[in-house]
Formats: C-alpha cells, sequence, structure tokens
C-alpha cells in the first residue's frame, strides 16, 4: 500500500514537471512568474522584505496558480483534447487555467508600475533593471532589481485652511490626523487623511463635501529626504460645499411600490412627532419609526445617524427594500434638506416546506419533512412571528442488518420577536442594529420504538442585541426545559438498572434559569489576514429565590458553562488554516448529583471528532463493549469537554475546495461513579492530557454560494481507552487492509463548514 501512494505521489510531481507545457506554441515559453530583489544596502532586511511583497503585489500578468507548490489546474487544463470532446475537454473547460504565455509580459510597463509605486512609498529617486530567466526551453521568469533610493520622511505637516467655516472645521480636524512627522511619505497616507477629514465633515453637516475638495501640497526642495505637507482646501470649491445643512422635513413611505407613483404621494402624509408617515393602508404603527429612526426634524445633517438610520431599517427583518433620498430644498438663506425613505415590505405571511435527507458517522440515515409559516408584521410593529412543525425519522443499521436505535421525532415550536425590549425599565441603544425581545414556546416528541419515548416542553423568555457589528448578546431571563420519559421496553429497562449513562438518558429532567450568550466575530472583515470568532454560554438552573414553594416538581441544580474559540489564518487569497478550541465545564449542586442529560456534553461525529462516530468517545479511557454488538449503546456524556481541531483548506479548482485537518479532545465526568457498573477512567484528572483522542483526515467541499457540501474521511491516530503507553496507533494504520478499514476509517457527508 505505501508503494501505491508513493508511486501516486511521484506521478503527480512528474506530471506537474513535464507536463504543463502541452499547450504552450513552439514560438513562445510559459511564464511562471517574476520576483523583485531590493539592491539597496541601506535598507534594512526587515523593510527590504515588505517593500519586495508591496512591488510584486503590482507586476501583471500573475502565473498560474498553485497549490502545494504543484499548477493544479494547469494540469487540468492539459486534460482537454485536440477535438475539445470528452470528460477531460469538459474538466478542461470546466476547472482548468490555460498556460499564461511570457508574450502577454509587458516588461517595460511593470517597471513603470514598480517606479510609480516607489514614488508614492516615498522613494523618489528608484530605478529598476530587468533579468530574464530562462529555465530549459520551454519556460521563463523574470527578476526585477531595484534600486529604491532614500524614503523621504515626513519633516512638518500644517493644516493652511481659511477662517471660514468650512477652514475651522478642517483645522478642528487635525488632532487626529494620520500623516505624522518622522513617518515616512505614502500616497496612500495622503489618500486616507482625505478620506478621514470627509468623515468628520460628513459628522458636521457639510452633507456637498468630498474629499475632492481637499488637497495635501508636497514640499521635497529642503534637499535632506525630507518632506513638507500642506493640507488646504481647494480654491474651486463650491459654495454649497461649504455650508451646513440641516434636515427639514422627513418623509416615510413603509407601504412603497416600485412600480406605483401614487404610493410616492406626498398628499397623503399623516404628521406623528418630526415624522410624515405616507400609509394610507395603515400597515405600520407609527411608533415603530420613532424608535428606529435617528434623524430628527431641525437636526444638523450627520453621515452617522444616516447609516444607522438606513442600517435599523434593513436590520428590523421587515422591509425587501430600503432606500433613502436626500433632496436640497428651495429654502433661501437656508441651506435644509428634506430626507425620504422609501420602504418596500416583504409579503407579510409566507409558508415553507423543506425536504431534508440526511447520515451521520453514527451510521444514521434518515430525512425531515418541515413546514414552516412566517408573519413579518404581526401585531403591525413589525414583529416577527413563527411557527414551524417537523417530522423526521433515523434509521441505525447494525453489522448484522438488524434495525436498532431507530429514531421517529415530531415536535412543533413559536418563537416572536419583538423589535424592541419589553421591560419595566427603559433602554436607550445607539446601535445599528435592533435590539429585540424574544418569546418562544417548543414541544418535541421522541420514540425509539424498542426502548423508549420521551417527550419534552421548553419555553423562553428573554432578549437578543447586537452591541456593533461584532459583537452580539443573548440573555434569557427565564427558560424552562421539561423532558418526561414514558413507554420504557422492559429490555432497556433491565440493562439501564445496571448502566448509569443508560439510566440517565431516560431521567426526568426539570431546568429553570437564566441562560447567557456573548459572541464576537471579525471574520467578516475580508481584508484581515487573522480573524477571530468567540462565542461564550452560561447556563445557570434551580438558583431561584423560594422556587421550592413555588414548583412541587424536582428540578435540577446546576451551573455550566462552554467557550468556542476560532481562528482563521489567510493564506493568500485562496485557502486558510482554521482552528478551534472548545472548553466546557459544568458543575450540579444542591439536590442534584449530576447535570441534566440534554445539559451533558457530547464529542465525535461530523463537527466534531471526525475520526470517531458520534457520542460514541469517552468519558475518559472508558469504551462502551456494546459499540460494535448488536445490542444497545448507550451515547456517552461528560461534565467537562476539551476539544481542539485545525485543518488546511486550499482551493483546488472552481467550486472544489479541499482540507487536511486534524482533531483532538475527549470528555470527562467531573466525580468517578460508585456502585458494581460504574465505568471505570471516566474521571477528570491531572493526567487528561494523556487521554485525548486524536484524528486526522482529508475532505473535499464544494461550494454552490448558496450551500457548501462536504465530504469528510477520517481515521484514528490515538484511542485513549488503550493501555497507557500503546494509545497512539500510528503503525497500525494500513490503508490496504479490509479490516482495518471498516474498524477505522469514519466518512461523514455534511452541510456546511464544521467550524
Amino acid at each position: 500500500m505505501n508503494r501505491i501512494i508513493f508511486g501516486f505521489l511521484f506521478g503527480i510531481i512528474f506530471l506537474s514537471s513535464c507536463g504543463v507545457t502541452k499547450f504552450v506554441p513552439e514560438n513562445d515559453k510559459l511564464y511562471t512568474g517574476a520576483s523583485v530583489k531590493i539592491d539597496d544596502k541601506d535598507i534594512s532586511k526587515k523593510k527590504k522584505k515588505v517593500l519586495v511583497n508591496d512591488l510584486e503585489g503590482v507586476l501583471r500578468p500573475k502565473p498560474n496558480s498553485k497549490v502545494l507548490g504543484i499548477p493544479f489546474k494547469l494540469m487540468i487544463y492539459n486534460l482537454k483534447s485536440k477535438s475539445g470532446k470528452g470528460p477531460g475537454s469538459w474538466l478542461s473547460r470546466k476547472f482548468g487555467e490555460a498556460p499564461v504565455l511570457f508574450s502577454t509580459v509587458k516588461v517595460d510597463f511593470n517597471r513603470g508600475l514598480i517606479a510609480n509605486r516607489l514614488e508614492n512609498l516615498g522613494y523618489f529617486r528608484g530605478s529598476d533593471t530587468t533579468e530574464t530567466v530562462f529555465k530549459g526551453d520551454t519556460k521563463v521568469r523574470m527578476i526585477y532589481h531595484a534600486m529604491a533610493g532614500p524614503q523621504y520622511m515626513i519633516n512638518s505637516v500644517r493644516f493652511t485652511t481659511d477662517s471660514s467655516s468650512l477652514g475651522k472645521a478642517v483645522t478642528a480636524s487635525s488632532a487626529g490626523t494620520f500623516l505624522k512627522a518622522g513617518d515616512p511619505y505614502s500616497l496612500d497616507a495622503v489618500k486616507a487623511e482625505r478620506e478621514r477629514i470627509n468623515g468628520q465633515l460628513k459628522e458636521k453637516g457639510f452633507y456637498f463635501f468630498g474629499s475632492d475638495d481637499l488637497i495635501v501640497q508636497v514640499d521635497s526642495t529642503n534637499n535632506q529626504n525630507m518632506v513638507d505637507m500642506y493640507v488646504n482646501i481647494k480654491k474651486t470649491v463650491s459654495q454649497k460645499a461649504r455650508d451646513i445643512y440641516k434636515i427639514r422635513n422627513i418623509y416615510i413611505y413603509p407601504n412603497y411600490k416600485l412600480n406605483d407613483s401614487t404610493s410616492f404621494s406626498k398628499e397623503n402624509a399623516e404628521i406623528y412627532g418630526d415624522f410624515n408617515v405616507i400609509d394610507p393602508e395603515n400597515t405600520f404603527k407609527p411608533e415603530v419609526f420613532e424608535r428606529t429612526m435617528f434623524f430628527n426634524k431641525g437636526d444638523v445633517y450627520n453621515r452617522r445617524d444616516h447609516n444607522l438610520s438606513l442600517n435599523r431599517l434593513v436590520n428590523l427583518g421587515t422591509f425587501r427594500y430600503v432606500k433613502n433620498r436626500f433632496e436640497e430644498t428651495d429654502s433661501i438663506g437656508r441651506p435644509e434638506l428634506d430626507v425620504s425613505y422609501q420602504l418596500t415590505p416583504y409579503q407579510k405571511k409566507s409558508i415553507r416546506v423543506e425536504l431534508t435527507a440526511r447520515s451521520n458517522s453514527a451510521n444514521f440515515n434518515g430525512s425531515e419533512i418541515t413546514l414552516g409559516w412566517k408573519n413579518r408584521n404581526t401585531f403591525r410593529a413589525a414583529e416577527l412571528l413563527t411557527v414551524s412543525a417537523y417530522l423526521s425519522s433515523d434509521y441505525q443499521v447494525s453489522a448484522a442488518s438488524k434495525s436498532f436505535n431507530n429514531i421517529y421525532r415530531y415536535g412543533l415550536e413559536t418563537n416572536l420577536l419583538i423589535p424592541r425590549f419589553i421591560s419595566p425599565f427603559k433602554f436607550k441603544t445607539n446601535s445599528a442594529y435592533i435590539p429585540r425581545t424574544r418569546i418562544s414556546l417548543g414541544y418535541d416528541f421522541l420514540n425509539r420504538p424498542k426502548n423508549y419515548t420521551l417527550t419534552s416542553l421548553r419555553s423562553s423568555f428573554g432578549y437578543s442585541w447586537k452591541e456593533s457589528t461584532n459583537k452580539e448578546h443573548q440573555l434569557s431571563i427565564l427558560a424552562l426545559n421539561m423532558v418526561q420519559p414514558s413507554k420504557v421496553s422492559a429490555s432497556y429497562d433491565s440493562l439501564a438498572l445496571i448502566n448509569p449513562t443508560l439510566r440517565h438518558t431516560i431521567e426526568e429532567q426539570f431546568t429553570i434559569g437564566p441562560m447567557y450568550n456573548f459572541t464576537f466575530t471579525n471574520t467578516a472583515e475580508t481584508n484581515r489576514k487573522n480573524t477571530f470568532y468567540y462565542n461564550g454560554n452560561v447556563d445557570i438552573s434551580g438558583n431561584l429565590p423560594g422556587l421550592n414553594s413555588l414548583i412541587s416538581t424536582p428540578f435540577s441544580q446546576f451551573f455550566r458553562f462552554e467557550n468556542d474559540f476560532r481562528h482563521y489564518l489567510k493564506l493568500g487569497l485562496k485557502s486558510q488554516i482554521a482552528s478551534r478550541l472548545i472548553a466546557g465545564y459544568g458543575h450540579s449542586y444542591g439536590q442534584s448529583v449530576s447535570l441534566p442529560y440534554v445539559k451533558q456534553f457530547f464529542i465525535g461525529g461530523t463537527n466534531s471528532l471526525r475520526g470517531f462516530r458520534a457520542r460514541t468517545l469517552g468519558p475518559g479511557v472508558y469504551r462502551d463493549p456494546n459499540i460494535n454488538l448488536d445490542q444497545i449503546a448507550a451515547d456517552q456524556s461528560g461534565d467537562i469537554k476539551l476539544e481542539f481541531n485545525t485543518e488546511y483548506r486550499p482551493k483546488i479548482a472552481g467550486i472544489l475546495n479541499g482540507a487536511i485537518f486534524m482533531d483532538a479532545g475527549n470528555i470527562w465526568l467531573k466525580h468517578q461513579e460508585s456502585g458494581p457498573m460504574a465505568r471505570p477512567g471516566v474521571k477528570f484528572s491531572k493526567d487528561f492530557l494523556k487521554e485525548l483522542a486524536v484524528d486526522a483526515g482529508i475532505g473535499l467541499r464544494m461550494d454552490l454560494s448558496f450551500l457548501i457540501l462536504r465530504t469528510d474521511l477520517a481515521f484514528p491516530l490515538r484511542k485513549p481507552w488503550l493501555p497507557d503507553g500503546d494509545r497512539w496507533v500510528l503503525n497500525r494504520i494500513n490503508f490496504g487492509d479490509r479490516n482495518w478499514r471498516q474498524d477505522n476509517l469514519v466518512f461523514n457527508l455534511a452541510i456546511g463548514y464544521p467550524f
């Protein structure tokens, strides 16, 4: 088997080295890229590295893309036939990339780009030469030798504006300037400074002012490789750009129809405070807009208020289109604006049907049908009411082809989102996102025909709000969950008497208390090389004063913490390394001996340790002997969880992405079990690192924009249930052995990334 793998890898390397010039014309060569070398001895290595990356980024064209040094797309392109027909030609058109030819390289144009970029970075005396490097008779690359010369530094920055309102506003903004004495000169910094000043002026009513109305003059005549900079207003700036504008009238069209001009008539407006609401059909209560808008009549125009109002209208989730328009009024001598908000609502009521098929690593295959109903404006104040019902079935087939652990479920859930806080206290937020009150009620019925049935009822009341684009909070003041078992089979009951895990599954569970969840993420900021995601959850039950006297039903008392931290490292434009660390801890107290089953931690499966089947790993070094037998195997759960995942995600071609990953982790109980059927090795101890399970694997992802279809193939590297010193199983890996593959290879098919 090792020879086969070696031969496969050798074949790829061989094809990549000698098969990529198949479609390069005889009188041309394959262009393999260009590099820049800085020959100045006075420039530090660190600065040279930054400058080289910058200069190489402007060179055109780019060579054929590579993954791990191999031009896969070019190799796929070379699969096409001369006739243009057949599977090879289809793959070539769909996923291939034509060879980049040396004849397309414009050397003088690139030299001009380098010279221009050097000047923009303050190297006013830069120059460059070129070198052509041939590799055999078919490939060529370029080397650009740059002499940057001394980099000019900023000597002084002066704001030399006039005494007008505009001039004073520009001068007042100087405290936050991006142009600092002692910094290198940079055209990018000059552009950023103009945008910064324009942004500040937009907060002070200068509606018609633009960054192009500013000029930054540079004087380099001091012969000391220094520049003096002067920030000023252009003499050609218009009077409108100099005026401070106020808001006169605010018109809101909450039921605006794009193809109906009558819906835009101001004659139908009704005055509500500072707003003129045009809604003849009374679709919305006017107070919705009083809570949403940041502009009021007579306010000085402010771009921040402008953007906050638009964002809030969008985040109501009620309007399909949100447009606004500012118009200069005809008031003489008074710079004023009328603002109109044209809001086209979604269809108020809608029905959605979903049919889902699924398969997971625990050998469950099944389907689910969901029927959802949605009302986007339930009580005419942009409330969102959703009602969904589902029916699902999952089948698990054992090695002996007998059905075990089959699951049938149905349920109903209702959620009401109100775009404001319902509370005896007043809350005011200046966020661009609408705070919401959330009320939910749900019912579930689960039937495992040969084992037991469970019914559960849950409800909650709480709030959700976004502090900023990156930070979101969810607080349930009161969350209730009640699980009631029934129809426990005699066979399951007899096993549950001696197996604490099976017994724990069918215990009555009643949790009541607050929950809090916090999320931070900057993953949407695509310009960052490093992005992060954090989700923290706190769950407390049974700590309300006087609960014993109010509720006769036994309830659980515990607190539970879970932290999910993720890091994404961008590698160029086409690949990344993604990593995740999960740490969870639960503690029961009072009248509870352990966490309720629905609040315990699980590990393994499609989105966890992918080399182990779902919920079969742990706790600790314990291994359920019934996992590979035709008997009931319990889902393994714990009070403590530690998990780490990392994967390299290269882009292969078109919609196809790859993954090479490794997972590690386990779960543990806080206390060692007692009794004749106590499971050994389940308690968390100082030796927990020795009890981690580890797996590795490869995967493919098909990015179809509207969904990501994921396949993973994984296998264990470390099995914690084996004797200490014998847990690493690297030396036992044998892909050619059918029995090894059957016992160790785990295939996962899923929707979306695992993290």
